[in-house]
């Protein structure tokens, strides 16, 4: 995998119209997005991924959307699928139709929730992903605080030894010890990546290649910079990057992902906040906080406006 810098786990607009549950996909909207975030300078995308809201997508939604990313995409950055079951029996399932779509570098999937599995279970898990979906590159993503199941560095280095095509990790435990003992500990060829927004210039500090990121939904342009800075040891500017930015990586977890980061690119003119339902959208309060940063930030003066699209206020 020679994928590094900062990738975009790109939000799913929904239709303003229809029901909290049943909103259909804003496919307008998402190809908007996808053409700036590459217009902005952006590394990478994740379709499908926590920020894309996959929980909530029926499968045929759920592949729809990775294609229209994929085609809007036509080979201008890398495309990555987001795949997460806690049944590795329905994973394996959904994996196999992402055969079917073209465009697509690697896929990202998470430890399986709810479940709670030992390093062993995980270990098989992800191996019998690997196999499936072979030659295509798997990215392990670890976000604990999701799923209830910690996948250790020493699990990672039994994956990538049992399968070539385990290329890399979106580290998301919040811990800087576990991003140096990856780093310590796999081979130099294998990337990690952050996913953590404000624990991205730490983690590359110790050996991380790069950052999955929530707010470059918002800021494609600037993360981005920032992520290249900091690979490029301009630590100068990285670091004025990211205190400039600091308050949008909070921000955007004020209440639950995405919802902040769907009310500030409602706000920039770039599609519905609408979620699905068990997530709604942030408060009037909040939403009023959202839109002083970032106006203060400077964010609601650059972003083209979707044609099909007005911004509501739910």
């Amino acid at each position: 995998m020679e994928t590094t810098g900062c990738g975009t786990a790109i939000v799913t607009p929904f239709c303003a119209n229809g029901s909290l549950v049943g909103s259909s996909v804003d496919e307008q909207a998402l190809r908007t997005l996808v053409n700036w975030q590459i217009s902005s300078g952006i590394d990478f995308l994740v379709a499908c991924g926590s920020t894309g809201e996959a929980a909530t997508l029926e499968e045929d939604e759920w592949l729809r959307v990775v294609r229209i990313v994929a085609e809007t995409a036509a080979g201008r950055v890398p495309v990555w699928a987001g795949c997460t079951h806690n049944s590795t029996a329905a994973l394996l399932r959904q994996a196999a139709k992402l055969k079917e779509i073209p465009g697509i570098s690697a896929v990202l999937s998470a430890n399986p929730y709810y479940n709670k599995p030992n390093q062993e279970g995980q270990f098989q898990h992800f191996l019998a992903l690997a196999k499936l979906i072979d030659p295509l590159p798997l990215c392990v993503y670890n976000v604990p605080g999701r799923t209830a199941a910690n996948l250790e560095p020493e699990t990672v280095a039994r994956l990538a030894a049992a399968a070539p095509n385990i290329q890399a990790i979106k580290e998301a435990s919040g811990r800087l010890d576990q991003f140096a003992a990856l780093a310590h500990i796999m081979p130099r060829n294998f990337k990690i990546f952050s996913g953590d927004d404000g624990l991205a210039l730490p983690a590359i500090s110790v050996g991380a290649q790069g950052l999955i990121s929530v707010a470059s939904n918002e800021a494609p342009a600037e993360c981005a910079r920032m992520i290249r800075a900091a690979l490029d040891n301009n630590w100068t500017e990285a670091r004025d990057l990211e205190r400039r930015y600091s308050r949008l990586f909070e921000a955007n977890f004020w209440e639950s992902n995405p919802g902040p980061v769907k009310t500030v690119l409602n706000l920039m003119g770039m599609c519905s906040d609408r979620m699905r339902l068990p997530l709604v959208t942030p408060t009037a309060a909040t939403r009023a906080r959202l839109e002083r940063l970032a106006g203060e930030l400077g964010l609601l003066k650059h972003a083209p406006v979707a044609e099909t699209t007005r911004p509501e206020v739910y």
